[in-house]
């Protein structure tokens, strides 16, 4: 599986109803249209799923649809994690996760633990499944930071520890981690803005936000990017960044929902506290499909 776990992957949103209810035609919809633009994994219930406001049920429900509508038979990462090492322990023993190629584990928010108190919780984590895990590191929605030298004791010592999800921003650690990880260890982008960059550092791939709307786009950058045409991949990146930067500047995933209202393929409905982008925001995405 380690194998799979690079290239272009999507964080796949949740589209609910205008009532609230998940979408579950919207759902297929989305993953017809990514698996059709080159998408190379599916990633569910990661950030930009709103996954804190999912039922258990819903989580569940959620899993085996994707699984359904997956008639390309694509790697599907899902993500399990959370903030109390316990309950993320749980998710892994409870959920029906049969069809799931990989786990994508965020690290604990809120609490905000040390470096010893991360390694700890993935190392239980580690413990309680067989199937591959990515790590996900995102400071900025955590309030902790995984260092490489944790990534790097963590891949070493735990064999399904397979990859990890580096959205820190922050250039000079992720060459760091690159230069010291083990072979092992795949490091994939969790940023769109920087993919470009980062590919060049030496990351496998990306989980995409972007990739709900412009599949084939972030698909070509990405592949292109591995066989060293920076100059083709930098054409299609820059007409994109635009897009990339208004899915971002009201936060995620009010953005990318916004975007894929407009493209029809699900109501620019979120749940609290998540809220729709600005009317002025909403307009900006409007011109630049329209082109």
């Amino acid at each position: 599986m380690a194998q799979q776990i690079k290239g272009t992957g999507v964080a796949l949103v949740t589209p609910f109803t205008a009532e609230g209810r998940v979408d579950f035609q919207a759902l297929e919809k989305l993953v017809t249209k990514v698996s059709d633009g080159g998408i190379d994994f599916l990633v569910v219930l990661g950030t930009t799923a709103e996954s804190p406001t999912l039922t258990v049920e819903e989580k569940q429900e959620v899993i085996h649809a994707v699984l359904h509508y997956n008639v390309r038979r694509l790697p599907v990462v899902c993500g399990v994690g959370g903030n109390s090492t316990q309950e993320v322990v749980h998710q892994l023993k409870t959920l029906d996760l049969r069809g799931i190629h990989a786990i994508l584990s965020v690290a604990p928010y809120y609490n905000k633990p040390t470096q010893a108190g991360l390694f700890a919780h993935f190392k239980e984590i580690a413990s309680a499944t067989r199937l591959p895990i990515i790590l996900y590191n995102v400071p900025g929605r955590t309030g902790s930071n995984i260092l490489p030298e944790t990534v790097c004791r963590l891949a070493k010592d735990h064999r399904n520890i397979v990859a990890i999800k580096e959205a820190s921003g922050n250039l000079a650690q992720c060459m760091e981690l690159i230069r010291t990880k083990p072979s092992s260890l795949h490091v994939l982008s969790g940023d769109d803005n920087l993919i470009i960059s980062q590919m060049a550092v030496g990351m496998e791939g990306i989980i995409s936000v972007a990739a709900n709307s412009f599949p084939a786009e972030m698909a070509e950058i990405v592949n292109l990017t591995i066989v060293n045409k920076y100059d083709k991949a930098r054409k299609v990146f820059y007409k994109l960044l635009p897009a990339i930067d208004l899915m971002f500047v009201e936060g995620n995933p009010g953005g990318i929902k916004c975007f894929l209202k407009h493209q029809g393929i699900c109501e620019n409905t979120l749940r609290l506290p998540l809220v729709p982008v600005s009317a002025a925001t909403e307009e900006k995405i409007i011109t630049y499909l329209k082109g």
